[in-house]
Order: C-alpha cells, then structure tokens, then sequence
C-alpha cells in the first residue's frame, strides 16, 4: 500500500496541527511519550519533529509533507515545495515578524548602527546572511532560550526574536529597530514525493481540506426563514461569502435564506435580522468552506 510520510510540528504548532486536521476530516491520536502519532487513514503515517528541523528531513526524503515557518525553511536554506500558505490564527491574519530588538536605552537606531556588535538569536544562518547582503559586519550567536534576556542583561548587543505583537518586547523596556522578515506556516513537500503522482492527489486533497478549514475559521453558517414583503430588509443585512442562498417554503409566500457570516457580527445582525422581519434563525458552526 502506498503511504505518505506527513510530520507534525512538535512544540508550539503541535495542538493548532491536530486541531485543524481534525477539522479537515483526520484524526490524530497520541500521548505524551510518543513521537508517532495515530491517524485515522492508512494512507498517512505521522511523526512529530520540531518546527525549526521539518524542512530538512522533508528535503532529505525522510517525510513526504509537513508544516513549518518559512523562517525555518529558510533557516535551513531548504529545497522543498511550498504547496501552501496557512496562517493558523482564528482571529487574524497578523503574520509574526522576526526583529532586531535592543535595549531602550540603546545608541542602537538602525541595522547600519550594528557593524561591529553582538547579536544572539536562534534564527543563526538567517540572521548572517541578512547582515552580509548588506554588507553589515556583525557576530551572530547561537541562543538556547530565553533571548530577551540577553539583551536585557547586556550580554549582547542585540536580538533576533520572532513576535506577533510587539507586546512583550516592550514590557521588558526593549525597542524594536528593524524587521528582518514575516513569517507564517507553510505546507511544505519534498520534490520527488510531490512529482509522484500517487502522493501527488493525496498531498492535494490534504491541501484542499486544510485550506477549507482554514477559510472556516472565524465563520458560521446561517439559516432563517422571511416573509416575501421582508424579503428585501432582510437580504440588504445579509453578508456572505458570495450571495445568500435562497429556496422558496411550501407557502409561495415565505423563503428560507442560507449564508456564511463571520463570527463577530453574529451577535449585532441577528437582533437587526428579527426587526427586519426573519424567523426560526439558526446559527451553526463550520468545519471546511471549500
């Protein structure tokens, strides 16, 4: 039986993986002592490795397809197929952002300010090739962890670290000079798994599911039924994603009206739909928008 070797990111990716292939349709089962999850498809078989070293056991063949930053992939200056973009946040499309943090206090202005200093980051490769196209002379080192702290403690000069929002940066009385890169998951496979036209239709149809997922995050699906002199209050306060659906009731006079609205106007359109006239709203939650 042909199988698809498909890598987990273990770490701060793992729950938001299991949790969006469930939703896809795959469940994905394992404890806390396992590195080789179950997956409901015999066709799939799982392993969890860290983000920061997914691209390279998929380049080298040792997996098929996985998920990763494209900081890490191009950490490891990696040869694989970005097949696709998927941010994971439910809320937002905000992208984290890799940045050259310094004290606040710091003489530190620019990247041109950096010739010469220290910087500590885990992103090391990245990080020195950045400085190099631009003809910046810096040390870069490698940071187990913690490397706010570095900079804090005036151990190095400056940091290389991965935010969203800035927020943490600034409660521990740090600045952000510059932005080095944006970053979000990636769906990644090797070259010759994806030319293989077998694991070709199966990488596509996980492609297809997730992506579906995705787009139906932050949404829910609404049904409503509206007399036909309601009919054109009603559709003026519907969003949708193209046009509502609408069928005729047995009475000629009453339409049922289908659509996909975004959580977060749910609570103000529905008070507005019962003025306008709609009835027997229900509101349900979407697992794929394909």
């Amino acid at each position: 039986m042909n199988v698809l070797k498909l890598g987990i990111p273990k770490g701060s990716l793992e729950k938001n993986t299991v949790d969006l292939f469930q939703k896809a349709g795959w469940r994905i089962t394992y404890d806390s002592r396992s590195y080789f999850p179950d997956i409901d498809d015999p066709e799939i078989s799982c392993a969890l490795i860290r983000a920061q070293e997914m691209s390279r056991y998929i380049e080298d063949g040792h997996l098929d397809l996985g998920l990763t930053g494209i900081d890490w992939i191009m950490e490891n200056n990696s040869d694989v197929e970005v097949v696709q973009d998927l941010i994971y946040s439910k809320v937002s499309t905000r992208q984290a952002r890799w940045v050259l943090v310094v004290r606040d206090d710091s003489p530190i202005r620019s990247i041109e300010d950096m010739e010469g200093r220290r910087i500590s980051t885990e992103l090391v490769n990245f990080t020195r090739r950045y400085f190099a196209e631009r003809n910046i002379k810096v040390g870069v080192e490698f940071s187990w962890g913690a490397t706010e702290a570095k900079v804090v403690d005036g151990l190095v000069d400056a940091v290389v670290e991965v935010t969203e929002t800035g927020s943490t940066i600034r409660a521990n009385k740090l600045r952000i000079v510059h932005e080095l890169m944006k970053t979000n998951t990636q769906l990644i496979a090797n070259r010759a798994a994806w030319n293989d036209p077998w694991k070709r239709k199966k990488i596509e149809q996980i492609q297809t599911l997730l992506t579906g997922s995705l787009l139906a995050m932050g949404k829910v699906g609404l049904k409503l039924n509206v007399a036909k002199e309601n009919l054109d209050r009603v559709m003026k306060l519907l969003p949708s994603l193209k046009a509502p659906t609408i069928s005729t009731l047995y009475s000629e006079e009453w339409f049922a009206i289908e659509t996909v609205v975004d959580t977060g106007v749910v609570r103000d359109i529905i008070p507005r739909l019962l003025d306008a006239g709609a009835q027997g709203i229900i509101e349900y939650p979407l697992n794929k928008v394909i």
